[in-house]
């Protein structure tokens, strides 16, 4: 419905003005009527009426100063002017203002219904160029958007566009940040809070800032210095409140890149955000934002993932754990969490690399604790566990609860003395290729200070207790038939078979075939 507005200083030509055609049915609805020229340009100004019937002769103004005026106030609105003098230098003046219709009183209804009509056609057609204008715009500016977060766009690229062309689109400013935010950790039912939303209400809607996606991503583009100190304050104060765990906001992450002055340069802030973003995964608890001044630290080292620190962090844990230290379980998955954190690599792989850590820690843990009362999660429960957790620590935290759980839960009540543990930790690992220099640090000693205390504890030396330990399990593993002599040597941890035959005999007085033959002797 288009808007009108009658000025005539005699009351009983406004009445029938109001009455002499059915408006309504027309298009047009009456948004106020003027008895004089002040009080015309007034409404004019403040209204802004679709099409205004105009006296020429207005007391205060007359109706060619209220064209005038209204004219350089950037009204672009439709005029019927109405006089009761046919003078040719009235119309002149009216048209020079882009006045079409010049119609004399008394009014002939039939004249005045043709103008409006053909008035009423004319802005049905600039409101569909209009239309199609503002689609036209916003499709372009989409497209630019995408070039300019993507680093296509350049000044050399701009065809043709005009300084007034990015006024129109609101893309022209002194000042750009790009800004990249996701959701996460809420189920499909629960509320969530669009950034974009807050920062209409922060910016108080003044065309600020473009939201748009780009590579499936929710990209906020800063445009000048009030939308970045807008932005700044919402970071000081987001990064400082005290957010409920669980809540809307809580799932809300943050990236920013650099400000930059240019067009040509936003891809460089979007290029830094989209970094930022992927380091999600490496926060800490609380932690909701990541911004440029962060990128350095992420930048400083380019280690990869491999399977043999995967081994090593895995040897350690397990070693560690034995050893009951839970001071350099701690330290060590800290130190795996330093590592991980500095890798470049995806976090697919990171997670990839913990589960198999995981996975593996636990078949070693379930070897050695087969009395623990409390067991590690399923590998189903882990897998689904570490591919859902958002954040790092939190995967390194469940490991660490799981560790715990089993050094808690072991049988260790008759080892309460680190001797103890030494003992328990050599009857695990007889098997491998254990010395006291490799397991004086598990249990926090020194070499040389262990060797004397064991000697001193046990009333042999350590070598030698170790061989007595493989000496005994071999006797039994010996009773098998099956079993070969040079498989029992490898079993028990000697790798070279004579040596084994040279340490079995100083131990049982004959060779392990003796032995077997002494066994078949006494059944």
């Amino acid at each position: 419905m288009e808007t009108l507005l009658i000025a005539d200083d005699e009351k009983n030509i406004r009445d029938g003005l109001k009455c002499i055609l059915d408006w309504e049915a027309l298009g047009f609805a009456l948004c106020g009527e003027a008895a004089n020229g002040e009080e015309a340009l007034s409404l004019i100004l403040k209204s802004r009426p679709s099409l205004v019937l105009l006296d020429i002769r207005m007391p205060k103004l007359t109706g060619i100063d209220i064209i005038r005026i209204a004219r350089e106030q950037g009204y672009n609105g439709r005029f019927i002017i109405l006089s009761g003098y046919s003078d040719f230098s009235y119309a002149q003046a009216a048209i020079r203002y882009g006045v079409e219709y010049y119609l004399t009183k008394p009014i002939d209804e039939d004249e005045l219904l043709d103008a409006i009509n053909t008035i009423r056609e004319s802005i049905a057609a600039e409101h569909q160029k209009s239309d199609s204008i503002a689609l036209y715009r916003e499709k372009a500016k989409d497209v630019i958007l995408h070039e300019l977060v993507t680093g296509v766009w350049s000044g050399d690229s701009a065809n043709g566009l005009s300084s007034q062309d990015f006024q129109n689109m609101e893309l022209a400013a002194d000042i750009y940040q790009v800004v990249i935010y996701e959701k996460f950790g809420l189920l499909p039912s629960d509320k969530s809070y669009h950034f974009a939303d807050l920062l209409n209400i922060t910016n108080n809607g003044n065309h600020s800032f473009e939201s748009f996606q780009e590579d499936s991503r929710n990209v906020i583009l800063l445009k000048g210095s009030f939308a970045l100190r807008r932005f700044e304050e919402f970071l000081s104060h987001y990064e400082k409140a005290e957010i409920e765990e669980g809540s809307p906001m809580d799932s809300l992450f943050l990236a920013y890149g650099h400000p930059v002055r240019s067009l040509d340069e936003i891809y460089l802030s979007y290029e830094e955000a989209s970094a930022l973003i992927r380091r999600r995964f490496f926060c800490s608890q609380g932690q909701h934002t990541l911004g440029y001044h962060e990128l350095p630290a992420m930048t400083s080292h380019r280690l990869l993932i491999s399977d043999d620190k995967l081994n090593e962090y895995c040897s350690a844990l397990t070693n560690y754990l034995q050893a009951n230290n839970r001071k350099q379980v701690a330290a060590t998955l800290f130190s795996m969490e330093e590592y991980l954190y500095s890798v470049d690599s995806t976090i697919t792989s990171i997670r990839l690399f913990l589960t198999d850590l995981f996975l593996q820690l636990k078949e070693n843990i379930n070897k050695l604790y087969s009395n623990a009362r409390v067991s590690f999660p399923s590998n189903t429960a882990i897998i689904d566990k570490i591919e859902h957790c958002h954040y790092l620590y939190e995967i390194i935290l469940y490991l660490s609860e799981q560790v715990k759980a089993i050094m808690d839960s072991s049988d260790n009540s008759s080892r309460d003395t680190i001797l103890d543990d030494i003992l328990y930790y050599i009857d695990n690992n007889y098997q491998n290729n254990i010395k006291l220099e490799t397991i004086a640090p598990l249990f926090g000693y020194n070499s040389a200070y262990l060797g004397k205390l064991f000697t001193k504890l046990i009333g042999e030396n350590f070598n030698s207790y170790v061989d007595h330990r493989r000496i005994e399990h071999s006797k039994k593993l010996l009773e098998q038939q099956n079993i070969k002599v040079y498989e029992v040597s490898e079993k028990v941890g000697y790798k070279n078979v004579d040596y084994f035959h040279k340490k079995f005999k100083k131990y049982v007085g004959i060779s392990p075939a003796e032995y077997r033959k002494q066994l078949k002797l006494d059944e």
